[in-house]
């Protein structure tokens, strides 16, 4: 199991908009995370900041890293960029995290 961690920015203002949206998620969008082997999926809201972190368990990254060209990720990340910063492509703008320290 990959343990991966991501920043990203939310607009100002757009916080309980985030969380309604995750909170009424899609059942396709859940399906094609857990398809493509994503676990235990967990964003945080630094408040202070708008950041979000986000933290998945995945049983392949190459085959994670395939599930950005599904239809269903690609109009999840079109109905998202209103309320988010984005690239072109309506993809989040995601810095990954490095991995300092892990107990079991």
């Amino acid at each position: 199991m990959v343990r991966k961690a991501f920043k990203m920015k939310l607009y100002e203002g757009q916080e309980k908009e985030y969380e309604k949206r995750h909170n009424e998620l899609w059942q396709e969008m859940k399906d094609m995370i857990s398809e493509y082997g994503g676990h235990n999926y967990t964003i945080f809201l630094d408040k202070d900041t708008n950041l979000l972190y986000g933290y998945i368990e995945l049983e392949d990254e190459d085959k994670w890293d395939k599930s950005a060209d599904t239809a269903i990720c690609r109009k999840w990340w079109d109905y998202m960029a209103d309320i988010m910063e984005t690239n072109p492509d309506n993809s989040p703008v995601a810095t990954d995290l490095k991995e300092v320290f892990h107990l079991d």
